[in-house]
């Protein structure tokens, strides 16, 4: 299977052709519960998205990781809970549940105000394994109120008592923490998109789960940012999109980077 493509096609062919434990990171968002209208869209309902997820398990390699970022509708007046259900479906095919994250908008709420609750203003972003995670790349730009000092470790034990540990000086900035703060940008080129992602939120996903010449995968392409931000990066990509109008879009947002950027990739 040739990598460093967009396949217009229904990713769960994609899938079907790829041979098992292929693909490093996989970083991706469904549809949600058909919140959003997408040219040329396959039919998406519990079937559909049980399909995706069991594929994923299969074409993932041990250690590899699936980024899935996702919200539900509220309908009658309750949430789906449809991101839990496959968050439980991912584990019962045998992912773990390494990480439940959140995106913070940072305020940017696409329904206003509402009268009977407060405006969502987030989504989640589970974090499925496969297995113990092989790569993970923290990022550490938290500024540290101590930075310069000296630190000392202490540990809890199971009696309720304290011990001592090891000292240490407080570097300038600690680990981020599972909360990402990134208002979602409307960016250029995008076209008809309606939910293109925001490149940052890609960008620290990749460099976080996966290294240099990893394959990562989007079944959702879209527009076509994951593809553009594992390139930046020196990441492999493939990408399954149905909808030939936005395969087009993410063609030529990749034909725009810089020729050095596309060419140091494999083939």
């Amino acid at each position: 299977m040739k990598v460093n493509k967009i396949y217009n096609e229904d990713c769960l062919d994609t899938m079907a052709r790829m041979p098992d434990c292929f693909v490093d990171l996989t970083v991706t968002s469904p549809p949600y519960d058909n919140l959003r209208t997408y040219t040329g869209e396959m039919q998406w309902n519990e079937g559909v998205w049980k399909a995706v997820i069991k594929f994923l398990y299969r074409v993932t390699k041990q250690g590899g990781v699936v980024v899935w970022i996702v919200g539900d509708a509220t309908i009658k007046g309750s949430e789906t809970l449809t991101s839990f259900k496959q968050a439980i479906h991912a584990k019962d095919v045998g992912f773990n549940l390494h990480d439940t994250m959140i995106w913070n908008k940072n305020g940017f709420s696409a329904v206003g105000a509402l009268k009977t609750r407060y405006s969502p203003v987030f989504e989640y972003m589970f974090i499925f394994s496969k297995s113990k995670p092989k790569t993970f790349n923290p990022i550490k730009d938290k500024p540290n109120k101590n930075a310069g000092k000296l630190i000392s470790k202490t540990k809890r034990l199971a009696n309720g008592e304290t011990k001592k540990g090891k000292s240490y000086i407080s570097s300038d900035f600690g680990q981020r923490y599972n909360i990402w703060k990134q208002c979602p940008h409307r960016q250029r080129g995008c076209g008809k998109h309606p939910a293109p992602f925001p490149k940052q939120l890609i960008h620290d996903h990749i460099i976080s789960w996966s290294n240099l010449e990893d394959l990562v995968y989007d079944p959702f392409m879209g527009s076509g940012t994951t593809a553009k931000m594992a390139i930046l990066n020196k990441r492999n990509y493939i990408g399954s999109e149905i909808s030939k109008e936005y395969c087009e879009i993410a063609k030529k947002r990749i034909n725009e980077l810089p020729l050095l950027a596309r060419t140091t990739m494999k083939k």
